[in-house]
């Protein structure tokens, strides 16, 4: 995404750049609404594990057609009690994992790689991965309570507003109206109610 996030105000700040020069007001909005949704997003999905779900490494390991012998092993590296200890550096090795998640990986994942993207730390952008959904993809989102989908459609509208996402905006306003949006849950953001 191309905002200022606070850690590239303070990667100016140690570099040394003019205390008036580290930020730009639409930046600074939406750092502030970056770290809504975050707050947002930690809330809906507090308390959720992994369980027996396809883990991060374990995720990567089926993309490299690793044994199962290795998979097994990467799957003791892997975070299964609290999806905010997952580091940045993990998120952005594993990416491919997204692809490999089961119901339950997913849901266990999802957030970290959002408040990753949230705070400009992942580098391949989530647009693509949580955008054109199949049936496939759906699939994998099965488990997502409705307040849980409702956090991750307020990330995706944020996403949509990003001159980043020109590419795959369409689809993600697509796929906002068709799954993320349930509009008949009350407190739900009905902007895109228009394009239907």
């Amino acid at each position: 995404m191309l905002f200022l996030t606070q850690h590239h105000v303070d990667d100016r700040r140690a570099r040394g750049f003019e205390e008036s020069n580290l930020y730009s007001q639409p930046s600074v909005d939406r750092l502030q609404q970056a770290k809504e949704i975050s707050a947002e997003i930690e809330k809906a999905f507090l308390g959720v594990r992994l369980g027996d779900g396809v883990g991060l490494f374990e995720g990567q390991a089926l993309d490299d057609y690793e044994s199962e012998e290795e998979q097994k092993r990467k799957r003791e590296r892997d975070e299964k009690e609290d999806w905010r200890r997952i580091e940045a550096k993990h998120l952005n090795a594993c990416h491919s994992s997204l692809s490999f998640f089961d119901p339950l990986g997913m849901r266990f994942h999802l957030p970290a790689f959002i408040c990753c993207e949230l705070r400009g730390e992942y580098q391949m952008g989530l647009d693509i991965s949580l955008s054109g959904l199949d049936d496939w993809k759906r699939s994998k989102l099965t488990l997502l309570s409705p307040a849980q989908k409702a956090v991750v459609a307020n990330f995706l509208e944020f996403l949509a507003q990003d001159v980043d996402s020109e590419f795959s905006r369409p689809a993600i306003e697509r796929d906002l109206i068709e799954f993320w949006l349930d509009r008949d849950q009350p407190g739900q953001n009905k902007s895109l109610d228009a394009n239907a």
